[in-house]
């Protein structure tokens, strides 16, 4: 497989620009206002400006190409051609050092080491971060990174340009101080590439420190508007939390991780809502209130759900209980009574339809056809009792006429 072909396979499970850090916000899911729907953005849809070439590019002249390939060639010399790593322009990385060699490389799920400068575009220094750790490919850090880092050798030195989709996008950062919609420029250097723990042996509090790690970045996602990556790093959080242990376990350090995983939960199905993916946010909020009947922000997520779904009966008896554990929430008390108010008008459409249904189609107004039937209905009985008087009449009369002819005989 080409290199182009590896990377074009990692960026199939990546689409947006996650940051390297919280934000600096409170996250919203995690305080008691997290029924508040996050304020969108207006999007510039127009394209970024393409990357500046900072050497070694297409416009090189046949001079450049030669010299290049001159001082590349005495190993373990820079290599200074860019590699277009994403085929658009807008990811490129440059061998500054040279590593270990290709089988070096680590893979998708190990746990890597860098050093790490971020710059922006003029060579402003934004952040500096030694000996920085995450998992590859989980998306704990800028989409720039999990694509790029993959493709180094140990030991190896680069230097990366990203556009700002592939690092913070439209919004920018607070932490690290990046301002939105800017392009950057990474000095990266592997130091280290090992497997990842496995989970059921890793101490209860390491197993809660990691599924926490997880979740906290799933909410940087979904404060970013990336729900699909914030979807991933819930799911990640929640094999963890699920995962059996091998090692002793206090009751404490069991309940702890429960409520890591009710609040991944939680979490996960708000951000599904977000994809109007209705099922499995359901399922999520099922799957929340299995563990915690009583979770008031599961019953909310349940209701609305349901009331999406059309569900408008269930949603309301499930917004009832919600509000009767917290009956001085508004923002329940407003999704109510805007579902009572859709089920009423639904309901009275019902009635409207049934009453069209079982009524005369070829009768003109509802008091004509009424008055038409009970015309009828006199008639009838008038005919009725005037052909019983007659055949009475000629009944005695025959039984007068028998007994005069019996008698003169």
């Amino acid at each position: 497989m080409t290199e182009k072909e590896e990377i074009m396979d990692a960026c199939d499970s990546h689409a947006s620009a996650p940051s390297v850090k919280k934000n600096g916000r409170p996250s919203l899911l995690d305080s008691g206002e997290d029924f508040e729907v996050l304020d969108e953005e207006d999007i510039d849809d127009d394209p970024p400006p393409p990357l500046e070439d900072a050497g070694g590019g297409k416009g090189k002249t046949m001079d450049e190409s030669e010299k290049t390939n001159a001082d590349s060639s005495d190993p373990p010399g820079p290599v200074e051609e860019w590699m277009d790593v994403l085929g658009n322009d807008q990811l490129k990385k440059k061998v500054l050092e040279a590593g270990e060699g290709r089988d070096s490389r680590p893979q998708k799920g190990q746990n890597v080491k860098i050093n790490l400068k971020t710059y922006l575009k003029d060579g402003t220094l934004v952040e500096e971060q030694p000996d920085l750790s995450f998992t590859l490919g989980d998306g704990d850090v800028i989409q720039a990174l999990d694509l790029t880092v993959q493709l180094m050798e140990m030991g190896e030195k680069a230097l990366v340009q990203v556009d700002a989709k592939y690092a913070y996008g439209v919004r920018g950062s607070l932490e690290p101080e990046v301002p939105p919609d800017s392009e950057l420029s990474l000095e990266v250097e592997l130091l280290k590439a090992t497997d990842a723990p496995d989970v059921e042996l890793l101490p209860p509090a390491e197993k809660i420190a990691l599924a926490s790690h997880k979740r906290e970045r799933g909410n940087v996602h979904y404060q970013r508007g990336d729900y699909a990556f914030a979807v991933n790093s819930y799911s990640i959080a929640l094999q963890i939390t699920e995962s059996s242990s091998k090692v002793d376990i206090t009751p404490e350090e069991e309940n702890e991780l429960m409520g890591v995983r009710v609040k991944c939960l939680n979490n996960m199905a708000a951000s599904q809502l977000k994809l109007d993916h209705y099922d499995a946010a359901l399922k999520s909020c099922v799957s929340a209130l299995e563990h915690q009947p009583d979770n008031i922000k599961a019953l909310f997520r349940m209701g609305k759900v349901l009331a999406l779904q059309g569900e408008y009966s269930e949603a309301i008896q499930t917004l009832r209980k919600a509000l009767k554990l917290e009956p001085s929430n508004k923002t329940i008390h407003a999704e109510l009574s805007k579902l009572v108010k859709k089920n009423s008008e639904q309901r009275g459409a019902e009635q409207a339809m049934y009453k069209k249904m079982l009524g005369n189609p070829g009768g003109g107004g509802g008091g004509g056809s009424s008055g038409s039937q009970k015309h009828r209905a006199k008639s009838t009985w008038g005919l009725s009792w005037k052909w019983l008087f007659g055949a009475t009449a000629v009944a005695i009369g025959g039984v007068a006429l028998s007994v005069v002819i019996a008698a003169r005989n």
